[in-house]
């Protein structure tokens, strides 16, 4: 009996899309990776400044630092950024949205999560300043979505505006 109620607690606290437990495996992974990239520059600069011999041992250093830190953050901005809450927002509401006339929401769907998730990658950043690289990946990303980016980018940029309004007013 304690090894189902262990399984059902297991998967309880278990996020629904991503199973991931206690916070989300993409802000995790996103933070990783541009915490990763971060080391990695400092751990050059601190490299070059030692010397060619130690270069490549602090770049290694470096850069596993920073990606533990960078997955740390990544893992405190995805708590705020729910994607079960952000999918059943949309699913809900993406009916009143004008340029969904006619659509489902399976059509629509990759494109607000592509906006919340483009958001958590960018963390920081205007839509409009990061739009031609989220255009550029859309096609890789859009999944069962038959929309071109056009017809995706103003449901990708309701997803990011609700997500930088609420950090906003926090």
């Amino acid at each position: 009996m304690s090894q189902t109620r262990r399984s059902t607690n297991t998967q309880m606290d278990q996020e629904p899309i991503t199973h991931a437990s206690h916070g989300h495996a993409v802000g995790t992974g996103v933070g990783a990776v541009v915490g990763g990239a971060a080391g990695v520059a400092g751990a050059i600069a601190t490299g070059a400044a030692i010397g060619t011999g130690a270069g490549p041992i602090g770049t290694v250093a470096g850069a596993a630092v920073g990606a533990v830190v960078g997955g740390v953050a990544g893992n405190l901005v995805a708590k705020d950024i729910n994607p079960t809450v952000e999918d059943k927002y949309w699913r809900e509401n993406y009916v009143t949205r004008p340029y969904a006339a006619n659509k489902s929401y399976e059509e629509y769907g990759p494109a607000y999560r592509y906006g919340w998730e483009a958001y958590a990658q960018h963390n920081g950043k205007r839509f409009d300043d990061v739009e031609s690289d989220l255009e550029r990946d859309w096609d890789g990303a859009n999944g069962k979505s038959r929309l071109k980016w056009q017809h995706a980018k103003p449901a990708a940029r309701d997803a990011w505006d609700r997500l930088a309004s609420r950090q906003q007013q926090s």
